[in-house]
């Protein structure tokens, strides 16, 4: 394999009327159905390739995500990019017998991954499982108290139209979460980051759920995701107030937030 960038901002912009899926430049109508098509593949497997990519971190970040949420008992909540629901499990306890939660993907493969594991755990309660776009999302001005999305606006055509959009449906006074892969602070780590990223997960893609190129992809859409002080100027301009974001493991991940104001 080819030496791949450490950064963003290695890689040159997408040429007009294309986006970056991964490291290859594709028609923007063409990213969706690409996209979609990785997380069909991964869907099964998706909970176990997390566990073995991050060596079981993701759950601690997740917790800690949704533990710092500015959210209260009653509350309606949406999740974007909801997968199999592991950020909806974790705030159902928070919003309450009387609060809600719309667990939202693009990917129905995902959304059924995540509706039977609620139901083999007996959380049926108080979940709505809905289809949709983050680039135009169907509900409401004003819907809802708290918008999360967690590892999915990188895999967004659009992320200025999803974050517009999470703005839209946030409440006065709501907040919108993100946690996001990012960039490593640290010089040193990240010639390890890129082995792990480009050689290790790969090959753990490609042993325990027989897809290489996803996994491949995944790594790469990390590389393209806007840095942390790029993304912060991204939810500033979608209108949001009071940005800020904080690093998780040395920057491999990122917490940012927003308000409507």
């Amino acid at each position: 394999m080819n030496e791949q960038p450490s950064s963003p901002q290695d890689e040159k912009p997408a040429a007009a009327g294309t986006t970056h899926f991964g490291f290859r430049d594709v028609p923007v109508g063409e990213k969706q159905k690409l996209v979609g098509e990785v997380f069909s593949s991964v869907a099964g497997k998706y909970d176990l390739m997390n566990d073995l990519m991050s060596l079981g971190i993701h759950r601690v970040w997740k917790r800690y995500f949704v533990s710092t949420a500015q959210v209260k008992r009653g509350d309606r909540v949406l999740d974007l990019a909801g997968g199999t629901g592991d950020i909806a499990l974790l705030l159902r306890d928070r919003v309450g017998e009387t609060g809600s939660i719309v667990l939202g993907d693009i990917n129905g493969e995902m959304l059924r991954v995540g509706r039977d594991r609620m139901t083999d755990k007996g959380r049926v309660g108080g979940f709505e499982y809905v289809q949709m776009n983050a680039e135009k999302l169907p509900f409401p001005d004003a819907s809802f108290n708290l918008v999360t999305i967690a590892f999915g606006l990188r895999n967004v055509t659009d992320k200025d139209a999803a974050l517009r959009e999470m703005h839209r449906v946030l409440k006065v006074g709501g907040q919108a979460r993100v946690l996001e892969f990012s960039e490593v602070t640290a010089d040193w780590f990240k010639p390890v980051y890129d082995f792990h990223s480009f050689k290790v997960l790969p090959a753990l893609g490609r042993l325990f759920a027989g897809d290489a190129d996803s996994y491949q992809y995944l790594a790469e859409s990390i590389r393209k995701h806007p840095p942390q002080a790029e993304l912060q100027a991204m939810m500033e301009a979608a209108g949001f107030a009071r940005c800020r974001y904080r690093n998780l493991s040395g920057g491999i991940c990122a917490i940012h937030t927003g308000y409507r104001v």
